[in-house]
């Protein structure tokens, strides 16, 4: 396939930016079909707040090992850490697909045929 330089606009600052040839092909080759809608500074400032963001300590209510978390919990010992969290969200899931499916009624739960009056 044959790439272009592109001129685009940043959704955060509205600058105009080219998307290079290179970087197409980038995009292309890693499956990724959406244009970047962030020119490179702004994408660089949005992952610097990610790297940077505030932590909190925890205890966890699990397993009692201190951790961290990047929200503040009203209550830091009734949250879990990552390796419980991780854990009941693995155990979660199967519950869930379970839930989904309806059971099929058994002989002596299906609901009788009404006589039908006329």
């Amino acid at each position: 396939m044959d790439f272009q330089d592109k001129n685009l606009t940043c959704k955060d600052c509205g600058k105009e930016f080219v998307w290079s040839s290179g970087e197409q092909q980038f995009y292309a080759d890693k499956g990724l079909q959406n244009p970047p809608g962030r020119c490179q500074d702004c994408r660089k400032q949005k992952k610097d707040q990610k790297t940077n963001r505030q932590m909190f300590s925890i205890i966890c209510k699990e397993c009692g090992k201190e951790g961290q978390v990047p929200f503040q919990p009203r209550n830091p010992n009734d949250v879990l850490c990552a390796d419980c969290f991780a854990a009941s969200k693995a155990t979660a899931e199967p519950k869930e697909q379970e839930e989904q499916k309806e059971p099929e009624a058994s002989a002596d739960q299906k609901t009788p045929d009404l006589p039908v009056e006329g």
